[in-house]
């Protein structure tokens, strides 16, 4: 289940840093930057890297941390941010609701597809 959910969220992370660049997403809320478009597309190719040419148990290792790490950024992003958006930057990152929300729900998809995958 690993390298399905790697090759599938590889292509929308891909999909999203290169429309991100055309402020296409803009409608939906997401406040994309430069550099958080380079960092979709970055974790787009490591996570297509790992769907389709990465081992089971590497697919299922970087599903795991970064399922962590998302849900971790969206839960701290919805309990830091402020104002009516709950706005959190974080470095060059500017994260706001929607952002919070697709983080946790990509922290709970990468980390199901962890969890449900078997190496043995």
């Amino acid at each position: 289940m690993a390298k399905t959910v790697c090759k599938i969220l590889g292509v929308v992370f891909l999909l999203v840093g290169v429309l991100g660049f055309t402020h296409l997403l803009d409608a939906v809320g997401a406040h994309l930057t430069p550099v958080h478009n380079v960092v979709h597309i970055v974790s787009g190719v490591i996570a297509l890297y790992f769907g389709f040419a990465g081992s089971l148990a590497g697919a299922k290792g970087f599903s795991l941390v970064f399922g962590v790490v998302y849900l971790a950024l969206g839960i701290l992003g919805m309990a830091l941010g402020t104002g009516p958006q709950h706005m959190w930057e974080v470095g060059p990152l500017h994260l706001g609701q929607v952002d919070h929300g697709i983080h946790i729900l990509l922290g709970v998809v990468f980390l199901g597809g962890g969890l449900f995958t078997k190496t043995s």
